[in-house]
């Protein structure tokens, strides 16, 4: 079940990753997600200090296509980040939620895309305060985010073995995203055919009644 105000995902291996991520257990989660906000604590502290303006820095970020939610509470000195599943109680309320997949809350935090464009094009949902999250938005501009090499510079000599794991997981990643591109449109292919078709149907009937309707008008005059 889509959870109230939830976008449907696209299909996309992150859906199958989730299938995984449901079962997880929930300390396991949150000690991930506690690891992730102590390294950008430590290495982008500047993002949370130009937050410290914001009346109730805290943020619901909704991943659409993964079975969890992260509450970001940003404020210093103690940023934490809660891992939260479907049903779980909101234990601080959010001044504003963002909701999109996966992907583009990692382009938006790192930089690498258009905010603006994201929003607008309704890739991303933002329910709260606005102003709040153009604090927000304008917190991780220029901060040089790199969320791959944030969360493994920690891990010291296995940095080198997690990044290469982590580049062939990349590509197995962008691979299977492409398999499931050509699956869907195998899928949608029959789908697509029968509405193609149905246009040209309603295409030859709007014609044929306007054609009707021109030679009545004729006859009467």
């Amino acid at each position: 079940m889509l959870r109230a105000g939830r976008q449907a995902p696209a299909l996309s291996p992150l859906l199958f990753a989730g299938l995984v991520l449901r079962p997880a257990p929930k300390p396991a989660l949150q000690a991930a997600a506690s690891f992730a906000m102590a390294a950008m604590l430590r290495r982008h502290k500047g993002v949370f200090e130009r937050l410290e303006g914001v009346a109730s820095p805290v943020f619901l970020i909704d991943p659409i296509d993964l079975p969890i939610s992260l509450l970001l509470d940003a404020g210093l000195p103690a940023p934490r980040l809660t891992v939260l599943r479907d049903g779980d109680p909101v234990p601080a309320p959010p001044a504003a939620t963002i909701r999109g997949p996966l992907p583009a809350l990692i382009e938006l935090l790192e930089g690498r895309t258009d905010g603006d464009a994201l929003f607008f094009s309704r890739t991303l949902a933002v329910e709260g305060d606005m102003a709040a999250v153009v604090a927000l938005r304008n917190a991780v501009d220029g901060a040089d985010i790199d969320l791959a090499d944030d969360l493994l510079r920690p891990l010291g000599p296995l940095g080198g073995p997690a990044r290469r794991l982590a580049a062939a997981a990349g590509a197995l990643y962008r691979r299977a995203e492409e398999d499931l591109e050509i699956l869907r449109a195998a899928l949608l292919a029959p789908v697509q055919r029968r509405c193609d078709s149905q246009d040209a149907r309603l295409a030859d009937l709007d014609e044929t009644i306007s054609n009707a309707g021109k030679r009545r008008g004729g006859r009467r005059a």
